[in-house]
This record gives structure tokens, C-alpha cells and sequence, in this order.
């Protein structure tokens, strides 16, 4: 399996190769769907690029009905069960930072829906005691350039 994940992960990485976002910006509805594509795009990369790392995922974009907010990837690394926030953000050689790291965009507020959706798939499946810990993977997408990825390992306690 190994290999396998390798081998989709250079497909992946080659298929990335001149960016995750789109070339040109876009206003009004066509952004909102690059911006959609951007996220669906990142989180395929993100995808292949855990499983190259030996993570064996069990869940992708876990929602529960009647909760606000959506868990990108659950997967096992190891013994540890991760719950993992992809973060895709198109940035601009050309143009200063103004937004900040996709990781900053985990605010208490995320980490707290993030936390209590964990605690409901850790219910569901009838696994409360598994050890387990949030992870954020954050992917830098310069038009044009390969994405620059950031794994944080245990970025947040679930409090």
C-alpha cells in the first residue's frame, strides 16, 4: 500500500505543478468556484500527501447533522488518531503577504467545532478512550509553483 500511495502522491504533485489556483482571479460567482476548486484541489493534495506519510485515513469531510462545521480528514498515524484541518491558500509572489499562513486561519472558534465534532465521531464509533489529536495541514498555492505544505503534528488540544 505503501507504494500505491507514493506512486498517486507523484501523480498528484506532478498534476500540481504549476499551482493549485487558477492563474487569473476571478470576481463574483466564477470566484467563489475557483475558490471552491482551490479547497476541493487542496485537500486531494493533502489527501495523497498524509497517505505518502503513512497516515490510513477512516473519514473524509465528517459532518454531522443538526452541528455547524465539517472534519477534512480523520485518519489513523500510527496508533493516534488524527483529525486533520487542510488549509489551502492561493498567495501571490508579486503582491505582499496580507492575509497571513493558511494556519492562522484556525481561530478558538474553529478549534472549538472542530473539537466537539471529534468528540461526536469518537461516540459514534464506539471509540471514546482512542488516543487522539488535531493536526493542520497548512498548503501554500502560488500560481504557477508547485504548493508549499506544512504538517503541524498535535496543533491544538481539544479543549
Amino acid at each position: 500500500m505503501a507504494i500505491f500511495s507514493r506512486v498517486m502522491f507523484l501523480l498528484v504533485d506532478w498534476a500540481a505543478r504549476r499551482g493549485l489556483a487558477p492563474e487569473l482571479p476571478s470576481t463574483g460567482l466564477a470566484a467563489k468556484q475557483q475558490a471552491k476548486q482551490k479547497g476541493i484541489r487542496g485537500e486531494t493534495y493533502a489527501y495523497w500527501y498524509l497517505r505518502r506519510h503513512g497516515y490510513v485515513f477512516v473519514a473524509r469531510n465528517y459532518t454531522v447533522s443538526g452541528l455547524k462545521g465539517e472534519i477534512d480528514l480523520i485518519g489513523y498515524d500510527g496508533p493516534v488518531l488524527a483529525f486533520v484541518e487542510v488549509k489551502t491558500r492561493a498567495t501571490d509572489a508579486t503582491k505582499p503577504v496580507a492575509a497571513g499562513k493558511p494556519e492562522d486561519a484556525i481561530t478558538h472558534d474553529k478549534r472549538r467545532v472542530i473539537s466537539r465534532m471529534a468528540r461526536r465521531f469518537l461516540l459514534e464509533r464506539r471509540i471514546p478512550e482512542a488516543a487522539f489529536r488535531f493536526d493542520v495541514l497548512a498548503i501554500e498555492a502560488a500560481p504557477g509553483r508547485r504548493p508549499t505544505v506544512r504538517l503541524h503534528k498535535d496543533a491544538f488540544s481539544g479543549g
